[in-house]
């Protein structure tokens, strides 16, 4: 039988942790439930991350925020003041010296009397307005353990999409990488080989060798004009998305590629949904929701259409026809939030809208992989051929002239 191990919180709020057989992890959560524990945290024994290593890592995650939100969540849903909860949470987060350090801070700001709200909003612009809001409706209704289990949900979802958008560039960025490093040795290691004889022969070479020949010898005595401009190039960029005037003209540049701006517009639609359904079931009124949403937005042409969106609503505009008279968010989505609007049920359909656009987006993603893995191999061939084929003429004339 396989050997768990597990931390639980027992009935006095105190944490303790185990190692007992189980046929499985669900077996083993629902033993100790029946014994009055709360279970935290339940992983196989053989498995180094559960007590294991201390993490190194220094600066707080996104990830750092969703673990601490779901476990505060989980304490606060069995019934332990807030106080509590966060005593127990410096516990099952001593593993990361940073998040129980702020936790810790946390806690001391709401002995002293603050929020919970307010004791996050102190700790150096960590927590986004978004969440904070959240927060403060959760303890205005008298629901917090409610509140961060949505948050938990939130995090969890908006973590899995940026995710599934890193993970899916993976392979192209490797793979252009690749091919530009494959490009590079051939030029400047393998078709000098070949000049001395060329040189030699004294013949004409044929212009596309001539081509070759001399790109080489230019990456040869000049490779570092080369690295010199991706490094400017990429200051360039950065600096032109640091300032907000120049950001906004690039972001709109960006929504007009063809599969690009596609997997944008999805991308900031699920994120904007999702949120303003998140806030809306938590009694944050409209206006108030698209303030906050709108600062969780990247693109700041889409931010700039909600701010105006927020004018026009303020005039007796329905969001919806606020967002469509844009014309820059999926009229599907629009006429789904319009039906929402309609009936009554405006956070269930915002939140419908975001799962469908998850999805939306995974497909776009691999709509863009398909495109792309295909052009980068063909378009590496046909370079590599290129040069393979010049240096073939160019050997083809020596033998000629030999002969």
């Amino acid at each position: 039988m396989p050997l768990f191990t597990y931390k639980v919180v027992n009935s006095l709020g105190e944490t303790e942790v185990g190692l007992r057989d189980a046929i499985s992890e669900q077996t083993l959560i629902a033993a100790l439930h029946s014994e009055g524990y709360l279970p935290i945290r339940v992983a196989p024994a053989n498995s180094r991350s559960f007590f294991g290593w201390r993490s190194k890592q220094s600066k707080l995650s996104q990830k750092d925020i969703a673990l601490m939100t779901g476990e505060l969540a989980t304490l606060l849903e069995s019934d332990l003041p807030l106080d509590k909860s966060l005593l127990v949470l410096m516990d099952l987060t001593e593993d990361n010296v940073r998040l129980t350090k702020l936790i810790a801070r946390v806690l001391d700001k709401v002995k002293g009397g603050a929020t919970l709200a307010d004791a996050l909003e102190q700790q150096s612009g960590i927590f986004s307005k978004f969440y904070l809001n959240m927060i403060r409706a959760g303890e205005a209704g008298g629901s917090l353990g409610q509140v961060l289990t949505r948050m938990s949900e939130y995090l969890e979802s908006s973590q899995e999409l940026k995710d599934t958008v890193s993970t899916a560039l993976i392979y192209p960025a490797i793979l252009l990488v690749m091919s530009l490093a494959s490009l590079f040795v051939m030029l400047t290691f393998v078709v000098p080989q070949f000049t001395e004889m060329f040189e030699s022969a004294g013949k004409a070479l044929p212009v596309s060798t001539q081509i070759v020949v001399g790109l080489a010898d230019w990456l040869q005595s000049y490779w570092w004009v080369l690295f010199i401009s991706i490094v400017l190039i990429s200051s360039y960029m950065t600096m032109q998305l640091a300032n907000p005037t120049t950001k906004k003209v690039w972001d709109g540049r960006f929504l007009k590629l063809p599969l690009a701006g596609t997997i944008i517009t999805h991308k900031e639609t699920a994120n904007i949904s999702r949120t303003l359904g998140t806030l809306l079931g938590n009694g944050v009124s409209l206006l108030a929701a698209l303030t906050i949403v709108r600062e969780t937005v990247d693109n700041l042409v889409l931010a700039a259409a909600i701010e105006e969106a927020e004018q026009q609503l303020k005039q007796g505009k329905h969001l919806s026809d606020a967002l469509l008279s844009k014309g820059l968010f999926p009229k599907m989505a629009m006429q789904m939030i319009k039906m929402g609007e309609e009936t009554g049920r405006l956070e269930e359909m915002l939140l419908r809208v975001a799962t469908i656009y998850d999805k939306q987006l995974r497909v776009a993603i691999q709509r863009m992989l398909a495109f792309l893995e295909p052009v980068l191999i063909i378009s590496l061939g046909l370079m590599i051929a290129g040069i393979i084929v010049s240096i073939l003429l160019a050997i083809l004339s020596v033998n000629d002239l030999a002969f």
